[in-house]
């Protein structure tokens, strides 16, 4: 028989878990002719989450569990749950129930009918999200399409169902500094897209605040794209260009009026903008030099506590 791994990071997610598991249950009940494993991402949570994925798996052999000595972040939790998945197809989803597990059922027909490597999902709209939030997210869309050659879809979520050649394919980037989406994309292979309606959470808060969003389209961005260091280059050649015009004005000035002293106001904010660019630009190479620090220490993208075939007693 045909195995589905599901991998669901967790994060805190003590309230939505187990009402997680009784959905995802009964979805599995309408796959008959599929076996399932269901594996729970403990990304250093300091709630009971665990202790739940404990439990779940003592009730459910079904149930894995990977728990990581700190927090490392979702990206690390998707690689970790990938590599330890194990079925012919494997789906990501979050835990509170914003990727609805009844569409499951349609995104594996899809797979086995059609010729299609993955399944994954987008929202149509942002519904229950701050404006300013869904503002900037449309803007963060068009802005990372148009300096990135790979396609980043609107709207698109980590849920997704996929073959296990295009997992292996994922795995096979050892890369760091991760972004997901970009990942999935750049690997390529056959995706057909499934909309859906925002769906609010069904308990518990969200993790990623304003701030940690903007952070993580930041590490997109630089993960993807090269454009600002471009962009860097091009406002150093404008602005060099711009001060032989003014040298070029000020020298006509001086010979025609013969007052090559006035204007300082002037001449002090055009160093200080100056200045600005420059250390706006120095910052722009010091985020791509910082990612490759990073990537030369080939530090562990995450270090597993325990799993549930770790002795308890023993840790």
């Amino acid at each position: 028989m045909e195995k589905i791994s599901i991998v669901v990071p967790c994060y805190n997610e003590e309230e939505a878990l187990p009402i997680f598991y009784d959905e995802i249950t009964k979805v599995a009940k309408e796959l008959k002719k599929v076996t399932f494993e269901f594996i729970l991402v403990n990304d250093g949570s300091s709630d009971n989450t665990l202790n739940i994925a404990r439990a779940l798996h003592n009730k459910d052999k079904r149930v894995r569990y990977v728990s990581f000595s700190r927090n490392f972040g979702k990206e690390a939790g998707l690689l970790a749950g990938l590599e330890a998945s194990t079925g012919d197809f494997v789906a990501i989803m979050d835990a509170d129930l914003q990727d609805p597990p009844s569409m499951l059922v349609e995104m594996y027909n899809i797979l086995k009918q059609e010729d299609y490597d993955c399944v994954a999902t987008r929202r149509v709209n942002r519904k229950g999200e701050p404006l300013i939030r869904s503002f900037f997210a449309r803007c963060y869309y068009k802005l990372i399409n148009k300096i990135s050659n790979t396609e980043i879809v609107d709207g698109a979520r980590d849920f997704r169902l996929m073959r296990r050649r295009m997992v292996n394919s994922i795995l096979e980037l050892k890369e760091y500094n991760r972004f997901s989406k970009g990942i999935f994309s750049w690997v390529g292979y056959n995706t057909k897209w499934l909309e859906y309606k925002n769906v609010e959470r069904v308990a518990g808060t969200t993790k990623w605040s304003f701030w940690k969003l903007f952070m993580y389209s930041i590490e997109s961005i630089i993960a993807f794209s090269t454009a600002p260091l471009v962009i860097a280059s091009f406002m150093g050649v404008l602005f060099c260009l711009i001060a032989f015009v003014l040298i070029a004005f000020i020298i006509v000035k001086t010979l025609v009026f013969g007052d090559p002293t006035s204007g300082w106001p002037s001449l002090v904010c055009i160093i200080f903008m100056v200045s600005g660019i420059q250390l706006f630009c120095l910052g722009i190479i010091g985020s791509y030099l910082s990612r490759t620090y990073l990537e030369t220490k080939k530090r562990p993208v995450y270090i597993i506590k325990e799993t549930e075939e770790t002795d308890v007693k023993d840790i």
